[in-house]
């Protein structure tokens, strides 16, 4: 029944499933590939997306005219919200690769550094900062 729907039918319902159930829906048939690999890649740029806008959040922490009390919370925040964005955006990656939706050699070269770099407890989009480079500030 799924693989008689209208293709717009489709594309709201790709939309709506979750990340970790999206790849699943790929193996419907060749309509529900094609509406689930064009999903991904727009939650993978979506994340990316985010990702830079979290980053930039954390600039003005970075000039060094901080309470350090409030800094120490904000820190713990802004990391968890980056791991986490980072975790998810790489799932989507992961799951794409594996299930042949790469097609272009740089974008899978990207993914499998970035899997790499994440398994071997490396920041894959070199995000991270240090507490010296804080406490040395004077």
């Amino acid at each position: 029944m799924l693989d008689r729907l209208p293709v717009e039918i489709v594309e709201r319902i790709v939309a709506k499933i979750p990340d970790t159930d999206l790849i699943a829906a790929s193996k419907v048939d060749s309509v529900w590939w094609q509406e689930v690999r064009q999903e991904a890649y727009k939650r993978w740029k979506n994340y990316a997306t985010t990702i830079g806008h979290v980053q930039a959040l954390g600039k003005p922490f970075e000039k060094g005219n901080i309470d350090w009390i409030s800094f120490e919370d904000v820190n713990d925040f802004y990391k968890r919200w980056i791991d986490r964005l980072t975790e998810d955006q790489l799932y989507i990656m992961e799951k794409m690769l594996r299930n042949g939706m790469v097609v272009n050699p740089q974008e899978r070269e990207t993914i499998e550094h970035a899997l790499s770099e994440h398994r071997w407890g490396g920041d894959p989009w070199r995000l991270d900062w240090k507490w010296n480079d804080w406490t040395q500030q004077e």
